[in-house]
């Protein structure tokens, strides 16, 4: 557990620093939502929204990739857009 989130489960993963865009944040995904969390301010910050059916995330680069039942999003932070791929 790093700051109180479980980086075993599939819906959240660790931005590693140096690696890109949001390194030291943690991204996780509640209630449809994709969400930046820093460690330092303790804030969650909103990133994207109706996010449907997601199994898995994970972070390389600045883009966070999105793994849902239907489709994969590519969320890329340092334009803040998402591409749909099927």
């Amino acid at each position: 557990m790093i700051h109180g989130f479980d980086l075993e489960s599939p819906l959240v993963c660790e931005g590693i620093v140096g690696d890109g865009c949001g390194g030291g944040r943690i991204f996780f995904i509640e209630d449809e939502t994709l969400f930046a969390h820093d460690p330092v301010s303790k804030e969650n910050r909103t990133l994207l929204q109706g996010i449907k059916k997601a199994k898995k995330i994970s972070k390389s680069g600045c883009v966070v990739t999105i793994e849902c039942e239907e489709e994969k999003i590519e969320f890329d932070l340092s334009r803040m857009s998402k591409t749909i791929k099927s």
